[in-house]
């Protein structure tokens, strides 16, 4: 299964005896599956043949699958209700005897409810099989060219999402540098405070180092970066598959965004606080684009 995207669209025109269609399949954006078929009545037993062929061939996103036909020439019978038309000339009668009412014209009389009456010829069930097989084979088609469409959009958001991906690495490496020198800034911050407190800290250098190295135990960055290197490395493997991985990659996002968020409170820095917000911007737009995979 190639990687695909869930916003497409497919169609397929057939014909067969005396009926045309159009079949039409097309997709948006879902957290689940979601199928729905709108058909001709008559046709009622395409309707599975439709959700079926949609579940063998998609995992996620809302599909409406819409068929639309005629026949090209109409199969009714008319036929003139003669005992109804002699019925309102009968009940009329006497009015027109006494000149109270005009004689009924033929346009008018054929117009009066019951008089003309219309009958469909009942459908010739080989024809009909014959319609619905075809029928089938066009709503397989379009399915077939809205997947190939949902591809289509896969490849160029694969592009897209490793792209981010790696500006989320490059990120990454840029805060690994500035995490190694938070130990020496928050030693000289605490040494800083201590003298403007006591004036001269000489003698306080052992207290110094303790405090900094518990305040740099704190606002060690090396876990969450190793995290984040270690989501990188997923994601990446993700992208390469060709499975339907857009929910292993939508929980992902929310790790990247954890991490990112530890990152900045743990931050001691202006440069690695910028790089942190940096990287929740770039997650951020790697979460918006994986709603569009399947």
């Amino acid at each position: 299964m190639a990687f695909s995207g869930m916003t497409g669209f497919g169609r397929v025109e057939g014909a067969q005896d005396d009926w045309s269609w159009a079949a039409e399949a097309r997709s948006v954006n879902g957290r689940n599956l979601d199928v729905r078929f709108r058909g001709p009545p008559g046709f009622e037993t395409l309707d599975r043949i439709a959700r079926d062929g949609a579940q063998a061939r998609f995992q996620r996103g809302q599909i409406t699958i819409g068929l639309q036909a005629k026949r090209a020439e109409s199969q009714a019978q008319v036929r003139i209700n003669l005992d109804q038309a002699e019925r309102y000339l009968a009940a009329t009668a006497a009015l027109v005897a006494d000149g109270r009412a005009a004689p009924p014209s033929l346009d008018g009389l054929l117009a009066l409810r019951g008089v003309i009456e219309v009958a469909e010829t009942e459908p010739d069930p080989e024809v009909m099989a014959r319609v619905t097989a075809a029928m089938m084979v066009s709503i397989a088609g379009a399915l077939d060219a809205l997947k190939l469409d949902r591809e289509a959009e896969g490849a160029a958001l694969q592009s897209v999402l490793s792209g981010l991906v790696d500006k989320i690495a490059d990120l990454t490496r840029q805060a690994g540098a500035l995490a190694g020198e938070q130990p020496e800034v928050l030693k000289a911050r605490f040494a800083r405070r201590m003298s403007e407190l006591i004036g001269d800290p000489a003698g306080l250098e052992a207290r110094i180092i303790q405090e900094a190295a518990a305040m740099a135990v704190k606002a060690d960055v090396r876990e969450e970066l190793d995290r984040l290197s270690g989501h990188v490395d997923s994601a990446r493997d993700l992208l390469r598959g060709e499975a339907a991985v857009g929910r292993r990659l939508d929980f992902l996002t929310q790790e990247f965004m954890r991490e990112a968020n530890t990152l900045c409170s743990k931050s001691a820095l202006s440069a690695l606080t910028a790089v942190g917000l940096e990287l929740k911007a770039v997650i951020e737009q790697l979460r918006e684009q994986v709603q569009n995979v399947e």
